[in-house]
């Protein structure tokens, strides 16, 4: 039973009027449409207007992506993709991704955006369990989603969307999803694949959310390169673009240099991750300058790692913006709670929940102390639930529909949301989600490797991951030979930063590891 605070925010009327104007028409009947229909709405409105530029030298309109999403629905009808098929798209971020993804809202089929960068053994867990009708490669822009094309043995698939590479394994409907827009698979804290079930209305309700939060215009050009894999990529940035009529400058992948030519020519809008902020700063002092020179940049967002009230302000100096912060989960279609200041301050908290979502604190829950509690949800942008996992949805998800996250919050007298911890021990690294169970099961395979424990460790405004290894003395593993083993297994971005390796681990009698004592290792 909750016995803890519950808060729910009640935006004002401007801002409820501009959420509903935001989808079109009557808000329940467009919170239930298809996303494709935003396009249609965009192409009937300002067909002319840019919607999509990439690093290929696409620059398409409005119309260019109708366009774009009409040829690619005509070669997936000629494989046999049908209503309630899965899409799987090996991708990085790109105009042909963008197409991919209405094209596949329009075939009313289930979208599985899935990061290139993948391991092969990861993206078999994934075909697995998603069973898809269709492999799409964006090899065109990412040299691993073209490695996993050869091995795949896809084939060329060309038309007005660009170049894609295809592996067709046949149409195998699932009427569980007639309302699901997208599966966005994390691998939970179990290692095996979970696929979190969004539907249309849901990431309608996240875009139109983000474009209230951001007050974007269809002037607005977004810089596209958080990936459009991950919900935040996918609903609050591209989907809420294309809700506004704006533009999304894509990137497949983060460099300093390229996120500074695009803020000094022309970017209005950039939701970030702390690490790409420090080393835009670092990058523009060694150009000569103290603050970014930009006369076109108005909103700034961090995400994916708590702030520091030093670091924020030093951030906020260099934009010349203020500098929203904010919290979301996969299962929640991202925004939960969002900032919208209007001038520097030293509030690091993620703000108050969006309109159309409840946020309640749950101090029974294990970690709870004091005034904080386990944040539980309630909203518009709950998903439908885990794909094949009913279990796990029963677990994660109260009968009257408030979702567990397992994260620690506590409010303050503004009613302001701090997030203090993660109960279920998720790291955030330079803002992607990497589960501990996952990388010690990596770990654990190694012949040589006794037990481990895996923890995030905060360093520099970004958490890394740190493995702790227990090893026989007499059969001591290199580390060079453990990385080399995880590296097979593993992501990059999910591979350790560090791996101490030791003959015990500290423990408690039961042979349980001590988590808490691990960083005691460092300086032993």
């Amino acid at each position: 039973m909750v016995t803890g605070y519950r808060f729910c925010a009640f935006c004002s009327v401007y801002q409820y009027t501009s959420l509903i104007a935001a989808v079109g028409r009557t808000g329940e009947e467009k919170l239930n449409a298809n996303i494709d229909q935003l396009l249609k709405k965009q192409v009937i409105e300002q067909p002319d207007a840019f919607v999509v530029t990439d690093t290929l030298g696409t620059n398409w309109t409005y119309a260019d992506l109708d366009n774009a999403v009409d040829s690619l629905v005509s070669q997936l009808k000629a494989f046999d993709v049908r209503p309630n098929d899965r899409v799987l798209m090996l991708l990085e971020n790109c105009a042909s991704v963008v197409a991919a993804v209405f094209a596949t809202a329009r075939l009313q089929a289930v979208a599985i955006p899935l990061n290139a960068r993948q391991t092969p053994v990861e993206v078999e867990r994934v075909v697995e369990h998603a069973n898809p009708a269709v492999i799409l490669c964006c090899s065109a822009v990412s040299p691993d989603a073209a490695a996993h094309a050869r091995r795949l043995n896809a084939k060329p698939l060309r038309g007005d969307f660009g170049e894609l590479e295809i592996v067709n394994r046949g149409s195998c409907p699932d009427l569980e999803l007639h309302d699901v827009a997208t599966i966005l698979y994390t691998t939970g804290t179990t290692g095996i694949p979970k696929g979190v079930m969004l539907t249309h209305r849901n990431l309608l309700f996240a875009g139109a959310a983000s474009v209230v939060a951001r007050g974007l215009v269809p002037a607005d050009i977004s810089y596209g390169v958080l990936p459009i894999s991950h919900v935040f990529g996918l609903a609050s940035v591209l989907v809420a673009c294309c809700t506004a009529g704006s533009q999304i400058w894509l990137a497949p992948r983060f460099t300093t240099a390229d996120l500074y030519t695009a803020l000094s020519s022309g970017v209005t809008v950039l939701s970030a991750v702390p690490q790409m902020h420090a080393q835009l700063m670092q990058y523009t002092k060694e150009q000569g300058y103290d603050r970014l020179p930009s006369t076109t940049l108005r909103y700034v967002s961090s995400g994916g790692a708590p702030l520091d009230p030093v670091w924020k302000r030093k951030t906020e100096r260099f934009y010349g913006v203020p500098v929203q912060n904010g919290y979301g989960l996969t299962e929640t279609t991202a925004g939960v709670c969002l900032t919208t200041h209007t001038g520097s301050n030293d509030d690091i908290s993620v703000g108050v929940p969006v309109e159309g979502v409840e946020v309640q604190l749950d101090f029974d829950a294990a970690g709870a102390v004091d005034d904080i509690g386990e944040i539980q949800i309630r909203g518009q942008g709950n998903m439908k639930g885990y794909y094949r996992n009913e279990e796990q949805t029963d677990l994660s998800v109260t009968s009257d529909g408030w979702l567990r996250t397992g994260d620690l919050g506590r409010f303050d007298e503004h009613g302001n949301l701090h997030v203090v911890g993660r109960s279920k021990e998720l790291i955030i690294h330079g803002g992607f989600n990497v589960y501990p169970p996952e990388v010690e099961a990596a770990l654990n395979d190694h012949p040589q490797v006794i037990q481990c424990a895996v923890i995030g460790h905060e360093v520099g405004g970004d958490e890394l991951v740190y493995a702790f290894v227990e090893a026989a003395a007499h059969d001591w593993p290199e580390e060079s030979e453990i990385r080399d083993f995880v590296a097979r297994r593993l992501s990059g971005y999910k591979r350790p930063s560090r791996i101490v390796i030791s003959e015990r681990l500290p423990a408690t009698v039961t042979g349980k590891i001590l988590k808490h004592k691990l960083v005691d290792l460092l300086e032993s």
